[in-house]
Order: structure tokens, then sequence, then C-alpha cells
């Protein structure tokens, strides 16, 4: 109840706390906290920005003290701390948190250690290229114009804003009840997407994130797409495209991941390299969550952790300790530290002076009516320039037709007054156009001059008529939207420095880029992998000495040989009996003089301490009605249907339980109803039927297919599934080599010590290092030494011999170089296959794995 009582009044507590709240919350939502949706500016960037413009300080000016720029700034327009203006235009200068820096800073500007700007009175700055695109027009009646705090500036209530900025730097801000937090993106990809809106403004959210993949943060990292959720109303987890749900509604979130890379060390210890971080992540904060967490165990497995970072870029170090898998370590960091975070977007901005939570359409819809109104004010503007300088250029030119009657006028006038009064009156002229006479010099006389004049004023006319073209046509207006942003693209775009994950959603992947073709993938003992075209390698005659193929590290041979089709799957099956998968293209291209990197940094490995890939196999597909047979060391076999390997998770599947003294070794692909042989390093040979092993699940631990000679040293070297027609090359440690006819081996039952396959003679030979299966149709080979040596021949160069001959020499070898694979294929074709290696039964071209590991 209000009691007038002259100049006092009785107001309720209550009612003048909620309208001075409801005043102090406007206050600081409008003029402080929330950006505006047509510049993506708050007030005090706003400021900023239009105070540098107004001090020259364009992009090839010079710097400027920022302590200038922030009086210049606090005097004029915005009446607060100098501390807090500062900060703001510290920001508007770092490239780690800006992903288009509006302001070039010279000096320190602070680091992603968290370390501040140095005083303002030491550090210069001006505006960059791009934020003049904010600024540009300003001066052509584009804005609107308003008072400054006490009345004596004016201020523009908004910039022309030829960038998309809200969505390109994105915005962050804390109001009264509400905030605001969007992400910045990438400006080709926003142009492209406003473009296509422009084009069809029907287009709806899901349309325009074809274009926009999601946010560019300027410190990289990694952005998962998909996410799984809890449906509210069934309780059934699902996968979401994260991204396409947040942008749909204006709010959501998406996981970011700190960009990581494995490195081997020289103590053989392997290493976590992280070079991005996830945006707005302290560095130096992180380096001390890292060590606290180790201190109190709660990571274990770390050995070292330092910061190695330089002007070249992040590098944080992380060495792990021998006997752990860095995965696991890696798993827990982005469990337990800021590695791995989630970015929570809340598109709010002010509409009109009233703050809306906007879905991706709706900012681009306001940018495009914003700029669309700035375009239809500048043209205005440009018009009733043109028309002004039209009508003087109209009345200068009647003075030249009537040069003697104006000057005689003049002359005979008392004074200016008298005079432009008789102009106006005699040649029936404006005030204007009478004192634009009046001003003109004599040198407009001369006849060039006069000439100047009409082909000025014909110029003006056509402009003009430009302009009230493109003020009738609002098509035009778009075109020029359009045309600006496509110019705005190619000079400021830049790559995307973000990566976006599992992006289903896109038509084409990667993979359709790949090329379809033949590679030899090498494999050392150390575990570094690498592929190289098969055409790397010339053909060479029997007993050739090859050329250098894969450069190995001291005490690291090459183990492992194949070929395969770049868009194969490749099933890596490790000692201890897990299989990893990956496509054969993720395995990286390197010259004949790399070394190829760790394999355990492809995707989808993720192998345990002590355990390393020995067996791999590639094919086209999982067919179903094959099997996947592996051999142990130890002589032991199993299959199992293939389909059981088609989804593998990154941390493995068990394909076989091995025995603490055993290790798996060989992998093939069988149909079911073939044959199976194995040998041994003491040059033994079982040959059985495959049904005699029955088809087991993944954890079985298989029967006996072989039993070992009784001599120190004898394993299995090699497992095949038979081929039809085909012989088998053997290739012992030292280089001697022979072809054997497969008829030469009738079938037994398994679990026998097999019959003679080649005679070894001690140093000479050395034991069987591989066994092959060839055929002399179109066939070629890879064989490869320890030291990394490889030839290339033909199969129909190495001669038959019975199964009790040595053989011939092959592939001479460098001394102490052994023999350790050989790769079969057909040159151009899918059908490709080796011993343990082997092709599929069916001819598709599936070959098999290493084809070719010695035993250790």
């Amino acid at each position: 109840m209000t009691e007038d009582l002259g100049d006092i009044r009785a107001i309720r507590i209550e009612d003048e706390m909620r309208v001075s709240y409801l005043d102090y919350a406007m206050s600081v939502i409008v003029a402080r906290a929330l950006p505006d949706v047509r510049d993506g500016l708050k007030p005090v960037h706003r400021r900023i920005l239009y105070t540098m413009g107004e001090m020259g300080l364009s992009a090839t000016s010079s710097y400027r003290k920022c302590a200038a720029i922030v009086g210049e700034v606090m005097g004029k327009y915005h009446p607060h701390g100098d501390v807090a203006l500062y900060d703001a235009l510290v920001r508007l200068a770092q490239s780690f948190s800006m992903r288009y820096p509006l302001v070039d800073g010279q000096g320190n500007f602070g680091s992603v250690d968290g370390d501040s700007a140095a005083a303002m009175r030491y550090t210069e700055a001006r505006l960059t290229g791009i934020a003049a695109e904010l600024l540009g027009d300003i001066d052509r009646n584009t804005v609107d114009f308003v008072d400054n705090y006490d009345g004596t500036q004016k201020e523009p209530s908004v910039l022309p804003a030829k960038l998309p900025n809200l969505l390109i730097n994105g915005s962050a801000g804390i109001a009264v009840g509400m905030a605001t937090n969007i992400p910045p993106h990438h400006l080709g990809e926003v142009c492209d997407a406003t473009i296509a809106l422009v084009d069809d403004p029907d287009l709806t959210t899901d349309d325009l994130a074809q274009y926009i993949l999601g946010p560019d943060f300027p410190t990289g990292g990694t952005i998962y797409r998909f996410e799984s959720r809890r449906n509210q109303f069934t309780g059934e987890w699902e996968t979401v495209d994260a991204i396409r749900d947040m942008y749909a509604h204006g709010r959501g979130r998406v996981v970011i991941r700190a960009q990581v890379a494995f490195e081997e060390t020289r103590a053989d210890r392997m290493a976590i390299i992280v070079s991005e971080l996830p945006y707005q992540v302290n560095k130096a904060a992180l380096l001390e969550k890292i060590a606290e967490l180790v201190k109190d165990k709660r990571i274990e497995g770390i050995a070292d952790l330092r910061d190695e970072s330089d002007r070249d870029g992040m590098r944080i170090y992380i060495e792990v300790k021998r006997d752990v898998n860095p995965h696991k370590v890696l798993n827990n960091l982005f469990k337990h530290t800021p590695m791995q975070l989630a970015f929570n977007m809340n598109m709010l901005a002010l509409v009109d002076g009233q703050p809306q939570t906007l879905p991706l359409k709706a900012v681009l819809q306001h940018y495009v009516d914003y700029r669309r109104d700035v375009i239809r004010r500048r043209t205005e503007f440009d018009l009733e320039k043109a028309r002004a300088r039209a009508h003087i250029l109209e009345g200068l030119k009647i003075a030249l037709d009537h040069l003697d009657a104006v000057i005689k006028t003049i002359r005979e006038s008392a004074d200016v007054e008298n005079a432009r009064t008789n102009l106006m009156s005699r040649f029936d002229l404006s005030e204007a156009q009478a004192q634009a006479i009046l001003d003109m010099r004599l040198a407009r006389l001369a006849a060039l001059e006069r000439k100047k004049i009409e082909d000025e004023y014909l110029e003006v006319i056509q402009q003009i008529a430009e302009l009230e073209d493109i003020l009738a046509n609002p098509g035009r207006v778009l075109g020029i939207i359009k045309d600006e942003l496509t110019e705005l693209k190619r000079k400021y775009a830049g790559e995307r420095r973000t990566r976006v994950v599992d992006d289903a959603s896109r038509e084409m992947t990667d993979e359709d880029l790949i090329a379809d073709e033949d590679v030899v993938v090498t494999i050392s003992g150390r575990g570094y992998i690498k592929r190289q075209p098969v055409g790397t390698y010339r053909r060479q005659h029997r007993g050739g000495k090859g050329i250098i193929g894969h450069v190995t590290r001291e005490e690291d041979a090459v183990e492992h040989l194949l070929v395969a089709n770049t868009h194969d799957w490749a099933l890596f099956f490790t000692n201890r009996g897990r299989v990893f998968s990956t496509k054969v293209h993720q395995i990286p291209d390197a010259s004949r003089q790399a070394k190829g990197i760790p394999i355990i940094n492809l995707p989808g490995i993720q192998v345990e301490a002590r355990e390393v890939p020995m067996a791999t196999i590639t094919l086209p597909n999982f067919e179903p009605g094959h099997f996947v047979v592996m051999a142990t060391r130890r002589g032991t076999i199993k299959k199992t249907p293939l389909e059981a390997f088609e989804r593998v998770r990154s941390t493995g599947i068990l394909a076989i339980t091995i025995n603490e003294d055993d290790e798996l070794a060989w992998v093939d692909i069988s149909s079911g109803d073939d044959d199976v042989i194995i040998a041994t390093a003491e040059g033994m040979l079982a040959r059985f039927a495959e049904d005699e092993v029955r088809p087991m699940g993944r954890v079985a631990a298989g029967v006996i297919g072989i039993r070992l000679l009784k001599k120190e040293g004898d394993s299995v070297v090699a497992m095949s599934v038979v081929e039809p027609e085909a012989d088998l090359l053997v290739l012992t440690e030292t280089g001697y080599g022979k072809r054997v006819a497969l008829t030469e081996f009738r079938r037994k039952h398994r679990g026998g010590q097999g019959v003679r396959l080649i005679a070894l003679e001690g140093r000479k030979t050395g034991s069987v290092a591989a066994v092959q299966q060839v055929t002399e149709v179109d066939e070629e080979l890879l064989l490869i030494s320890a030291g990394g040596q490889v030839i290339r021949t033909e199969t129909n160069t190495i001669n038959r011999y019975g199964s009790g001959a040595r053989g011939v020499i092959v592939m001479r070898l460098e001394e102490g170089d052994r023999v350790v694979g050989i790769a079969a294929f057909r040159a151009g074709l899918a059908e490709r296959g080796a011993i343990g290696d082997n092709g599929d039964p069916d001819g598709a071209g599936t070959p098999g794995g290493d084809g070719s590991t010695p035993a250790r």
C-alpha cells in the first residue's frame, strides 16, 4: 500500500527490491554479459574495436600502447575498471582463446599455461585484418549510433559485421539467471552454410550441419560426434548424434579429447605425446593434476612427465613404465584429467535486445537478415551521395555551357551572396549548385577539365542506376551477401584445427578417397609397421641380393611380410591369443628407408605388456562359411568361424586360450573341408584333413596338430590351408631354398611327427625359416631378411627338388643376416597368399598373416 506524504512515499520493500533487481539484471544481460546475435560482440568488445578503428590502428598501421587504447575506451565509452577492460582486450589478441583473433598484440599477451599478460604499459596492439571486416562501412550509415554514458560522444549500437562473428569466434558469459557458451567454428564452413541458406531458406538445421561439421576450437583436439545416452522415456541406451542434437536445440554437449600419439623411447618404453589440448584447458594446471594423481597412486604406470613445448608447438611427454599398457594409462588420463572434457554449448544471444536460445539455423538467419539491412542502408547512403554529386555536376555543366553569361553575372554582382542569388535566379540553380560554381577554380575551365566533368557525370549516372537496381531487386542484395562471404572464406578461412570423428552422416568417407592398390606390409620384431606399394620392389633373378625394404633399429629384425589391398581388413593376432583389427590403408605409407611407426599407434590396437602381434591376416570381408585356423609354437591347432571376428573391440578380443609356455604364431583362412599342413624348424611337415579339427568357440584352447621332435629349439615355423596344385617353397635361415610338390606329402592323421620336408646341414643351411605355398601362374615372391633386405622374384626361377634335397641358394645374405619371410602375390590381382598367410580358398583374395615368422 502506497501513502502520499509529500516528497516522501512509502513503498513496499519487496516491490522496490523486485524493480531494482530486475533493472540490474537487465543491465547485466544487455550491457555486459551477452553478445548480440548480429555482430557476436559484447559491449566492451564492441567499444574496444570501434575505438581502435577511430584511432587508426588498422592491420597495416604501427602498434600503439595498450594503456593508450584502454584509456581512450574508458574515457569515451566504457567508464569501468581499466583492469577488466585490459583483460577483454588481451583475450581478443590470444590465438588460443580466439579462433580468429581480432587484435594483433605485440608483447606478452599470456599463454596456454595460464600466464597473465604483461602490464598494459608494456604491451602494444592494433587491429587484425579480419577485425576490419567487422568495422567496414561503419561510416556509411549502416548502423545506428547512440549517445555514450555522458552524452558527449556517439558510439555504434552494433557493428556492420561482414563476418558471422558470433559463430566463428563464439562467446562465453554469465548474466543474471542465465549464461551463454557458444563454441568457435570454422569460417569456411560457416560461410558455406550461410550461402546454402541464402540459396534455399527452407533448409533445416540437419541440412546446415552437412556444411558445419562441428565446433572448431583454436587449440585443436578431437570431438566425438556420437554419444551414448539413456532415453528418458524408455530407459534404454541409444546412440545420439551429439553435434546435430546440439545445433537443433541451441544447447547440448560434445566430448573433446586431447590429440595424442605413442612414441617408443630409447629406454624401450612407450611414451604418450600430447600435441593438442581441449579448448580452455590450462597446460600447467594439467601437468600439476597428472603429477598429483601419480603421487596419490590414482594413476599408475607413469615413469616420467615433462613439458617439451616450444615455439614450434605443444608437446607434453608422458613416459610409461616398461610393463604397463600405455592405452590403459591414456584411458585413465582421459578419465581423471581435463585431457577429456565435455563442452556444454548454450547458444544464448540478444535478439532485438532480448535474450534468446537459438538453434543453428536461427543464428544464421538472423545474420543474413542483418546483413540484408546493412547492405540496404549502405546502398541508400551511396545512392544519396551519388545523387548529391550528380546534382552538383549538373550545375557545373550548366555553368560550362553558359560560361560567358555566368562570368558576367558574377562580375556584375556586388558580393558573394548577391552572386549566388543571381546565379540561382538566372540559371534556375539550387543553392548548392550555385555555391559549387562560385567555388570552382579557373583551371576547371580548360577543355580537358571540362571533359573530366562530363565523364564523371556519366559515371555517377551509371552508379545511380546500379544502386537503384540493387534496392529494387532483393535477389541482388542476397547475391552481394554471397559474394562477400565467398571472399571472406578465401582470405581468412584457413584449415580446420579440430578433428570430428565418427561422422557417419557424411556420404563420402575418408576410405572412399583411398586408392585401391596392392601394398607390401612389413612388421619388425619390435612392433614397427609400415606399408609400401608393391611396385617399390623390381623383379630380380634367383640368387640376387635385393634391396633394403625396411630400415631396422639395432636388435630389431623384420619378422612379418604380407601383400594386401589397401581396402582389406587386417587382423593382428598376438602371442597371447588376442586379436585386433584395422584397415590396411590406416597403416602408414612409408619409404623403403623408414622404419614405420609402432603398431600400437594404429587405430584399434591396444596390446598389453609383453604382448606382441605375431600373425596377421588380411581379408576384404567376413564371408560366412569360412574359418580362422590358428596354430601355436608348440603345435596346437584350432579353428573358429570367421564371422566371430567381424566386430573387434579396440581393447581386442580373445581368439584362443594359450598355455604359459606357448604362444600363438600362425593364422590362416579355410573353407571347412581343406587339408592343413604344419611345418617345423627341424624340417618336418604334417598334412591332415581339416575336419579332424572341429569348430570351436573363441575361448577354446585347441587340439594337438603336430608333435615336435625332442630337439632343443624345435617349434612350428609355418601353418597353412592347402591350395590345389600348389608347390611348397622352403627357405632356410641362410638363404637355401627349393620348391617341393605338395603331392609328395600324403594326408595322415593329426598329432603325428610328420615327414621330412628338407634336408638340413647344420650351420650351412640353419633351421627352416619360412615355408610358402606357390604356383607358377603369374605368381611373384617377396623374400625378406631380418636386416630388412627384400628381393622380388618370380616363382618359376626357383627349381623343384624332392623332399630329401637341400635346394640351392635363393637369396644371398650379408654376414650375420638371416631369412625371415616370404609373401606370394599375383601382380595387379587381389589373389594373394602365403603359408600361414594364405589366400581365400575360393580365390577371393584373402591373404593371411605374416606367413613367415621364424622361431624366436
